[in-house]
């Protein structure tokens, strides 16, 4: 519990850190007189192509931070390899068990272990 409290901190505490930095880039810029006469509003090519390509990169990063994000978060990618771990876990335990390694109680007792 401790563990998933920690990675909500985390989480947290980025958009703050970004939001308190944020407002220092435009305080960074110079002011002209009038903000529609500000030098690259609308007036030349820009970036053109490059523009585009680098707008789809810049999403498709935001977009994959935030998958792997939820997926940190919430465990989906190690649930696979858990299950697995588990049910070999239990195969080893009954082979224990067939050959008289440990008694019911004690199989009893950690096959709820293991299913917990």
């Amino acid at each position: 519990m401790e563990k998933r409290r920690r990675k909500w901190q985390a989480c947290l505490a980025l958009p703050g850190i970004f939001l308190l930095f944020n407002p220092l880039n435009a305080l960074a810029q110079r002011y002209h007189g009038n903000w529609f006469s500000h030098p690259g509003m609308g007036m030349g090519w820009g970036m053109g192509i490059f523009g585009m390509i680098f707008m789809i990169v810049f999403w498709g990063l935001i977009i994959l931070g935030v998958v792997f994000l939820v997926k940190w978060l919430f465990g989906f990618g190690n649930r696979g390899a858990n299950d697995q771990s588990t049910a070999r876990a239990l195969e080893i335990l009954k082979e224990r068990y067939a050959r008289g390694e440990i008694d019911r109680e004690e199989f009893e007792a950690r096959k709820q272990d293991l299913k917990a």
